[in-house]
């Protein structure tokens, strides 16, 4: 036990300035603690929905569920947002908790390492700092995967990745590629084929698409959420969306039940029901179950690939010339623009920053073979230092808004051990990490996600690196910490 730090004031530093950061910010404040600060790498809040700025670009998860509990949004303009939205919403959020007084922008955290009890930290400023607890908020996808396709210099046209989309280039009348088919290529693709003269969607995988309407509400409906909080509340905790997120959980955790049968039927009959043309519909039938790779939602994707002005292609790309694309048939099309919607590195988390626990172990030395920690919250030898969405947590089509609050009950708690003095520092033991990490690849490669196919679900190893149990039970492992998993001095 140690009580030299009682009735001291404790320093929080927050890595990110995203959803997740915003949050745990906000509940640092509300529980009493004022010696707060977040760094920020960019200029301004938001994390993915500020990197991302393509065209079309929308939430899969259901507006009002997007949002966080305790700060209900009453001018949602559709079911599904758009991005411009969602990021004005945390925009607001953040205006109305006084945050951007807590945020150093533009600097980068460079180096944290762990010593006399604390974390000293260096930013991209040449500034330092100490803190009792880091908490590191920097999501998921935030490290864009940029393809190495020979040629790609060469090319006398626009070309760059989706998250660094390039609003200097016109779109109308434009010959524009799109090479990748997860939500991003299937959110540009639909939103550019009303511009552009010609679009090709360069297609290595073809995927599962969920029929979806995404209706505006009305200006009826959001009158009544603005004066009535409780039907705001309603919709915010809608019952029926609730029971059909729980038997979506089930379905990828149980790929042989009813949930996940049903899905398949939906999908499958999308597809024959939407698409006329047989060779088409061929090409765009996955050869994997649904849901193996994140579903994606579209109320006219189908449709948009049925048009005159666009082309689905499956010959993958050879090169790229200075004109367009050489596909692996020998085919040369022309283009203006060249749009990468390739994804990200989904392994990188904190990294590249240099992260030094106990010991002098490097994050580099304790993720070697995969990023892992115990919950998706703790790492052992690197006491005080909680993860927000990390790595092993639910990411299927989830709301990560909810899972952070979950995850932000869970990690006060720990913290707590020590903001009392009961004890200067708190991380996951080695052991109890091994046998939850055990646990879970068998129980992962159970899931959908272990159906066969490729996804950025999957690890180093090809193990899906997600949470594999159901929505509930990680609701039900988040209400209060196992302490005996975890190392307490």
């Amino acid at each position: 036990m140690n009580n030299n730090k009682l009735n001291t004031q404790h320093h929080y530093v927050i890595i990110g300035a995203g959803m997740a950061g915003i949050l745990a910010a906000i509940k640092l404040r509300e529980a009493g603690k004022h010696n707060v600060r977040v760094y920020e790498k960019a200029d301004r809040i938001g994390g993915t929905w500020r990197e991302n700025t393509y065209p079309g670009l929308s939430c899969d998860v259901p507006s009002h569920s997007y949002t966080y509990s305790f700060e209900p949004n009453s001018e949602w303009t559709r079911h599904l947002p758009p991005g411009p939205e969602v990021q004005a919403y945390f925009e607001s959020v953040v205006a109305k908790y006084q945050l951007e007084e807590i945020i150093s922008f533009n600097e980068e955290i460079t180096d944290c390492r762990f010593k006399n009890n604390q974390w000293h930290i260096s930013t991209s400023k040449g500034n330092s700092d100490c803190a009792d607890f880091v908490i590191a908020a920097t999501g998921v996808l935030h490290h864009p995967r940029i393809p190495h396709i020979d040629g790609m210099e060469k090319f006398k046209g626009k070309i760059f990745h989706s998250a660094r989309w390039d609003h200097s280039a016109p779109l109308e009348n434009k010959r524009i590629a799109v090479i990748g088919t997860g939500s991003t290529g299937v959110q540009i693709v639909t939103a550019l084929a009303e511009c552009a003269a010609q679009l090709c969607h360069y297609q290595r995988t073809p995927q599962w698409i969920m029929p979806v309407v995404n209706a505006e509400f009305s200006e009826a409906e959001k009158a009544l959420f603005r004066n009535d909080p409780v039907a705001l509340k309603s919709i915010q905790n809608d019952p029926e969306l609730e029971a059909n997120i729980e038997r979506f959980s089930v379905a990828i955790t149980e790929p042989d039940s009813a949930a996940m049968h049903e899905i398949e039927n939906i999908v499958r009959e999308n597809l024959e029901n939407s698409i006329s043309d047989p060779e088409l519909r061929e090409r765009l039938r996955p050869n994997y179950r649904a849901a193996c790779k994140r579903l994606i939602y579209s109320e006219s994707f189908y449709q948009v690939v049925q048009q005159s002005n666009v082309e689905v292609l499956s010959e993958g790309v050879d090169t790229i010339e200075e004109n367009g694309i050489r596909s692996a048939d020998g085919t040369l099309r022309e283009f203006d623009i060249i749009v990468l919607a390739t994804g990200f590195q989904a392994d990188r988390f904190m990294r590249p920053m240099r992260i030094t626990g106990e010991n002098d172990i490097t994050l580099e030395q304790a993720w070697a073979d995969r990023p892992t920690a115990y919950m998706s919250v703790s790492i052992p030898e690197f006491p005080n230092l909680f993860m927000l969405n990390g790595p092993n947590g639910p990411v299927g089509n989830f709301s990560l808004i909810e899972i952070a609050e979950q995850q932000w009950h869970y990690i006060s708690q720990l913290m707590s051990l020590v903001e009392s003095a009961q004890y200067q520092k708190v991380s996951a033991s080695q052991t109890a990490l091994e046998d939850f990490d055990k646990a879970r690849i068998i129980a992962a490669k159970k899931s959908i996600f272990g159906s066969g196919c490729q996804s950025w679900y999957l690890d180093a190893q090809g193990i899906p690196a997600t949470w594999p149990w159901t929505r509930a039970k990680f609701k039900e492992a988040m209400q209060k910490p196992d302490l005996s998993a975890y190392c307490l001095a």
